[in-house]
C-alpha cells in the first residue's frame, strides 16, 4: 500500500473479482468482505477445500508477472461449525474458529480444522499436513489444525474450469 496504494486498491479488487467468481462456482455464498478479507459459505467441506485451493493457485498464476515485493498473497482458513446470519453477514463459534485458523496459514496457504479434515480428507486430491493441536481465541480446546500441501495439487485447465462452471450455474 505504502508504495502504491491505488494499484494495489487495483489488484485487491481484481483478486477478490476472481475469488468471488470461484466461491460462486463452488456453490459457495460471500457474507462478508470488509477490507482484505471475505467470508463465505459452502454446501460440504470438499466444496469448501476445491475452492480455495482454485483461488490459491488463481493467485498463484496471477502473481506470476507481478514483482516479489507487490504480490498479493491470501491467507485461507476452513472450518465446518454454526453460524447465524446478522445482518448479511454471518456469525458465531464456527466463523470465529475459521477467521483464527486463516491466522495460522502461510500467505498463499490454507489451514483447515480436523472436522473438515475428516469430511473431505477422502473426496479431494490434496494432501493434508498435521500442524498439531493450536488455542483458538475464547474457545475452550484446542482446536486439531490441518495443513492443506499445494505443491502436489495438479491445477485442471482453463476450459475444464469453464465447463465446471456452467455445470455449477445449471444445477
Amino acid at each position: 500500500m505504502g508504495v502504491d496504494e491505488e494499484g494495489t486498491l487495483n489488484a485487491l479488487r481484481a483478486h477478490r473479482e476472481v475469488a468471488v467468481g470461484l466461491i460462486a462456482t463452488h456453490r459457495g455464498l460471500v457474507f462478508g468482505a470488509a477490507g482484505e478479507s471475505m467470508l463465505a459459505e459452502f454446501p460440504g467441506a470438499a466444496e469448501a477445500i476445491h475452492c480455495a485451493v482454485e483461488i490459491q493457485l488463481e493467485m498463484d498464476e496471477r502473481n506470476e508477472a507481478v514483482p516479489q515485493d507487490r504480490r498479493l498473497q491470501f491467507r485461507v482458513g476452513l472450518n465446518i461449525g454454526d453460524a447465524m446470519v446478522e445482518g448479511g453477514n454471518l456469525r458465531g463459534d464456527g466463523v470465529a474458529i475459521a477467521l483464527r485458523v486463516r491466522e495460522l496459514a502461510e500467505p498463499g496457504g490454507i489451514c483447515v480444522t480436523r472436522n473438515v479434515y475428516v469430511q473431505a480428507r477422502h473426496n479431494v486430491a490434496v494432501t493434508f499436513e498435521s500442524l498439531g493441536h493450536h488455542p483458538i481465541g475464547d474457545i475452550a480446546d484446542p482446536v486439531s489444525i490441518y495443513r492443506v500441501l499445494l505443491g502436489g495439487t495438479r491445477r485442471r485447465p482453463r476450459i475444464v474450469r469453464w465447463l465446471q462452471s456452467i455445470r455449477h450455474h445449471k444445477a
